[in-house]
């Protein structure tokens, strides 16, 4: 298991929250098959890795989304600088997706999901998503609104 629940920063609003385990279950299902090609590349390994990444990315950008509409809904002040984030992040994942499918290179992925993947998350939860689940909540914001 590459992330653990127990570990996972909570915000102040459940939705968000249920999201997040969601993403987790993915992201550790994934790492699995991750770990699965490395040992075994088989083209029926890289065919089930790339139809669970592709659940990621979609399951990804419904969460952003969601998000996203409820931050312009509710005139949440950072919302642009929270979008642009979310932006980031889905642009990484398209590009080391095309790597891995250009190189064939596990490694590509498996880097990612070690070193990058579970430190961005975690960041992101305890700032963009704790600020914004509690302006959701109170109508609050620590940026002025």
């Amino acid at each position: 298991m590459l992330l653990d629940q127990k570990t996972l920063p909570l915000v102040a609003i459940d939705f968000m929250n249920d999201v997040h385990l969601e993403d987790l279950d993915i992201i550790n299902a994934l790492f699995e098959l991750i770990l699965q090609y490395e040992q075994n590349p088989t083209e029926e390994n890289k065919e089930n890795l790339n139809n669970q990444y592709k659940e990621w990315i979609s399951h990804t950008i419904e969460h952003f989304h969601k998000e996203e509409v409820m931050m312009e809904e509710k005139n949440f002040p950072p919302y642009p600088i929270h979008k642009a984030e979310h932006d980031n992040a889905l642009n990484q994942m398209n590009l080391i997706f095309e790597e891995w499918n250009k190189t064939n290179n596990i490694n590509i992925l498996k880097q990612y999901f070690i070193e990058k993947l579970p430190t961005w998350l975690t960041n992101h939860i305890k700032t963009m998503d704790t600020v914004t689940a509690m302006f959701f909540k109170t109508g609050l914001s620590p940026c002025g609104g």
